[in-house]
């Protein structure tokens, strides 16, 4: 039976342009797929016929000989390939294919030219340091251990004085596809790696792989204020990347180790001070040490009570990036006498004989109040 003519085929015009011809193998070829109708001879053979047709017309060569001298220029055409559909229904099947479902597996048809290198991965560092070195800042040198960009090759994997040469399994692409029944599965070369070439030679120092373990020494610069669990990226300072692929980032964590003395919360500063019963009733003062190594008075108010807090203002914390500064609150502790001689334990007694409701107003009224209720 003698051929249709391909144009016929397609129901396009002679003169139709690669778009129209695209727009109209595309609904036949979903017509008529022997996935949508299984077991439909009459089907299998138009869907072949399709591709046959679009095959030719869509290659500016083949279409140009068509034009010309019609079927008789591929009357020596070679054989089928497997499940019965020749060399044309690959190809034709890879375009409806990326039409369809390009945008929906990440764009059109990529280019030839080797897949792009790979980054390096990033890095977390933990440092802990003093309270001291958050109210001054500091520069602190770290050790970090890594995956560093070979020397000897500098980073391409190659050997010196060798040479690379495009993958003879995707030629160049850094991608193989695979015809499976309707789809057409595109995936990593597994030859090259996705890269689209090949070495020569190895380099002998990181096996190809462009970057060997090292460790290495950075200064960090730890800005004044910086809190408890702030995140300082230092860029381009992470793992280097796989045969010359752009390096990671580096993280490094900050910690603040416990103070003897201080507890922080924000830009605040807050410390506890225990002070002597007598202080606390006569009233006094006294010295206590700050972060910028010197010292503030502390007024001790007559009569202070267990608790009481002193404000020290702007001898807080400095706050990040700002000229602001937090404030030092101190907090009086009263301590109360032990391992009193004979002479204190009778002074004291003189004293609670002589106590009233007006020298200690709380406790007095509040045993009052147990009192009347104990009455009631």
């Amino acid at each position: 039976m003698a051929k249709r003519d391909f144009y016929e085929v397609l129901g396009c015009q002679k003169g139709a342009d690669d778009a129209a011809l695209k727009s109209a193998y595309r609904k036949l070829a979903m017509q008529f797929h022997p996935d949508r109708n299984p077991g439909n001879a009459e089907a299998e053979a138009k869907f072949k016929e399709i591709n046959e047709a679009y095959d030719t017309l869509k290659d500016g060569q083949k279409r140009a000989a068509y034009d010309r001298f019609g079927h008789a220029a591929f009357e020596q055409g070679g054989g089928r390939g497997p499940g019965g559909f020749g060399p044309e229904f690959s190809s034709s099947m890879s375009d409806i294919f990326e039409d369809i479902f390009g945008d929906f597996m990440g764009g059109g048809r990529r280019g030839g030219g080797g897949a792009a290198k790979t980054r390096g991965s990033d890095l977390r560092y933990n440092l802990e340091i003093d309270l001291e070195e958050s109210f001054e800042g500091s520069t602190v040198e770290i050790d970090v251990p890594s995956l560093a960009t070979c020397e000897t090759c500098d980073g391409n994997g190659a050997k010196p004085g060798t040479g690379t040469h495009t993958c003879r399994q995707c030629n160049g692409h850094g991608k193989v596809r695979a015809a499976q029944g309707f789809f057409t599965i595109e995936r990593t070369c597994p030859v090259c790696q996705g890269r689209g070439e090949m070495m020569d030679q190895p380099c002998t120092d990181c096996g190809g792989q462009g970057r060997r373990q090292q460790n290495r020494k950075l200064s960090v610069d730890i800005p004044m204020g910086i809190e408890d669990g702030t995140r300082i990226r230092l860029a381009n300072e992470g793992e280097a990347g796989l045969r010359g692929g752009p390096p990671g980032d580096l993280y490094i964590f900050v910690s603040i180790r416990p103070h003897n003395l201080f507890q922080r919360d924000g830009a605040d500063l807050y410390a506890r001070v225990p002070i002597a019963m007598t202080t606390a009733a006569l009233g006094g003062e006294f010295e206590v040490p700050t972060l910028d190594q010197s010292r503030a008075k502390v007024k001790v108010p007559t009569g202070t009570q267990p608790g009481q807090r002193v404000r020290l203002k702007g001898k807080g914390m400095p706050v990040l990036r700002s000229k602001d500064v937090g404030d030092l609150y101190v907090q009086l502790d009263i301590e109360t006498p032990q391992n009193l001689s004979k002479r204190q334990r009778e002074l004291l007694e003189e004293f609670a004989a002589l106590e009233t409701s007006e020298t200690s107003p709380n406790s007095g009224g509040f045993f009052d109040k147990l009192k009347k209720m104990f009455e009631a």
